[in-house]
């Protein structure tokens, strides 16, 4: 007769009762009142631990970076007595017309046939945007944000806004190096061979081959590419495929239109340098401010130098690391310490701390009607603030 009882040396079989039953589904339960509990509490602990790390750097920075080039440069404020204000007006002038002239450079890679909302409205929200990326650490992203909200809030289609904004990063990054490289091939017969030169041609050189290659990519395997994307696309929520494909042959479609257009090509080549060359013209007018003329050549090197440097994603458009590298730079070329210092720090209130205060005036002008009072202003700051918020 059959048994139910184990034989000697015989393992009972395995039963699933209810007590591994009641043991899976407490574990699963655990799981999601932990995951629940932490998207609760998830607002609460990142974004004061964001601002902490970035508060902290920031005092990192100021300490070791910033208060050393004031104690050097509060040592020689006899300097200003014997300052030119005629120098220091230019060099206000100059950074004005290199502000100009990236909005300049904007309203030249806007697409063929894309909406143009003026230039007036293009030069303020490319203000606005400098506003935020002066603020945050790696601004870049933050401020294309904004920017991107701004132009699609214009009336320029989200596709259009994505590639002329794309395209002006990229140019303009490649026409610093372009122009960088240049100088250095100049100044080495003028002022000798640098060690910082090897590096600075690595970097540039490295540069311009990702943005050949991102170029390239694009315009040439976008077939390719969107036909992995939509695969892609089709596996991402509130996204498709078809969307996703539509987009890359679009930019494709605009960044190969706009490389043909020779004349669009010239114009924005120009803006782009222009906007480099002035805006370290006007180093060169506050350096000249505390009674030394610098070559201009060894300058853009210099100042060249210091903003390829600061374009890495540590500190706010370069805090810190273009107003310690630039001073050095400029003191290998013949400087003394105490102009370089107080040329540069002069220099970085109108090219890095007064575009913030310009930059919400034009947020402000763009958002708020005019007579709609000093309330909406106000809400209008405090919506800029909260989007830059790190």
């Amino acid at each position: 007769m059959p048994s139910d009882r184990a034989q000697p040396g015989q393992q009972p079989d395995a039963d699933p009762g209810p007590r591994d039953g009641r043991r899976d589904h407490s574990r699963h339960d655990w799981r999601d009142r932990w995951r629940g509990s932490w998207r609760a509490w998830r607002p609460f602990v990142v974004k004061p631990l964001r601002r902490g790390i970035f508060i902290f750097v920031l005092l990192l920075i100021i300490e070791y970076l910033i208060v050393p080039e004031l104690v050097g440069a509060s040592k020689d404020l006899n300097l200003l007595s014997r300052v030119n204000p005629a120098w220091l007006a230019a060099g206000v002038v100059l950074e004005g017309a290199s502000l100009f002239c990236y909005g300049l450079l904007t309203q030249a890679v806007l697409p063929p046939g894309a909406h143009h909302p003026g230039l007036s409205r293009l030069f303020r929200i490319d203000l606005a945007a400098a506003a935020v990326a002066h603020v945050i650490p790696a601004g870049t992203v933050g401020s294309a944000g904004i920017g991107y909200r701004l132009f699609t809030a214009e009336g320029i289609k989200g596709n259009d806004a994505a590639v002329m904004m794309a395209t002006k990063g990229l140019g303009s990054t490649v026409v610093l190096n372009v122009l960088l490289w240049l100088s250095l091939v100049v100044s080495i017969p003028l002022a000798g061979f640098h060690p910082i030169y090897v590096t600075v041609a690595i970097i540039g050189a490295v540069v311009l081959l990702a943005v050949a290659a991102l170029a390239l990519g694009i315009t040439r395997g976008a077939r390719r590419a969107s036909r992995i994307l939509r695969a892609i696309g089709d596996r991402i929520p509130g996204l498709t495929g078809d969307r996703l494909e539509r987009a890359v042959l679009d930019t494709a479609a605009s960044l190969s239109a706009l490389g043909r257009d020779r004349r669009v090509l010239a114009w924005s080549l120009t803006w782009a340098s222009l906007n480099w060359l002035l805006d370290a013209a006007s180093l060169w007018c506050f350096v000249a401010a505390f009674g030394r003329l610098l070559n201009p050549v060894e300058l853009f090197a210099a100042y060249g130098i210091a903003n390829v440097a600061g374009v890495l994603p540590l500190t706010p458009a370069g805090l810190g690391v273009i107003d310690s590298l630039a001073p050095l730079l400029l003191v290998s070329f013949g400087l003394t310490r105490s102009v370089a210092t107080l040329g540069v720090l002069g220099w970085r209130l109108v090219n890095f701390w007064l575009p913030i205060p310009a930059g919400a005036a034009a947020y402000v002008s763009l958002k708020v009607p005019r007579g709609a009072g000093l309330k909406a202003m106000r809400s209008a700051v405090t919506a800029l603030l909260s989007r830059s918020d790190p």
